[in-house]
């Protein structure tokens, strides 16, 4: 039992050694700038593994109180498209929303946007599909919501959605090689120098 524990504590003390070594390695020598032209081309060779997993939305998300001034201005601003009604959407919502989301070039969960606003539906897709812009209003107050664009589950997902997670797969998969390329240089470094045995 004790040379079990004794060689299990060298199993630790060697493995961690190799952690703190390859850990040294990588900080040293990974390279983690990534450039569009890599993460599109990683994206059209694996676009099988970007399926949706939720359906996501394009939308501008306003909050107002029940007493906010200006409504029927709102209502015409967060269905538009022109530059100028979208300025003052902005103007309006830092002065007078009690919550907001206009970054319209952002996909988000549509799961994420129920939470905020109280809209009930039994088939989201179908709600998705009939609805572009939205009003309702309960206790805290009004929801104004403007569909810009959205994608169902089980479709590809979107470049912009995925970049982030791209970036890493790349990053990780670089990692990989680096430690592989470490392993294949110290051991034949150590066959070279006579420093391993190798048992039949």
């Amino acid at each position: 039992q004790q040379k079990d524990v004794s060689r299990k504590l060298e199993e630790y003390r060697n493995s961690l050694i190799t952690y703190i070594y390859e850990s040294e390695l990588i900080r040293q020598k990974l390279d983690t700038s990534v450039t569009e032209e890599e993460i599109k081309a990683y994206y059209n060779d694996h676009q099988a593994n970007f399926l949706l997993k939720d359906n996501i939305v394009k939308a501008t998300y306003v909050k107002v109180p029940l007493n906010a001034p200006k409504l029927e201005k709102v209502r015409g601003w967060y269905k538009s498209s022109n530059s100028r009604d979208s300025s003052l959407l902005i103007d309006y919502c830092h002065q007078f929303a009690s919550d907001f989301f206009l970054g319209t070039d952002d996909w988000l969960l549509f799961d994420e946007l129920l939470k905020k606003v109280p809209i009930k539906t039994y088939d989201k897709e179908e709600y998705l599909r009939n609805n572009r812009f939205i009003e309702v209003s309960d206790t805290s107050g009004i929801y104004f919501i403007n569909i810009k664009g959205f994608k169902i589950k089980e479709s590809i997902s979107p470049l912009s959605f995925e970049r982030d997670n791209i970036y890493s797969l790349i990053i990780n998969k670089r990692k990989l090689e680096l430690i592989d390329a470490m392993e294949k240089s110290a051991f034949d470094d150590a066959v070279r120098n006579n420093n391993i045995k190798i048992y039949d």
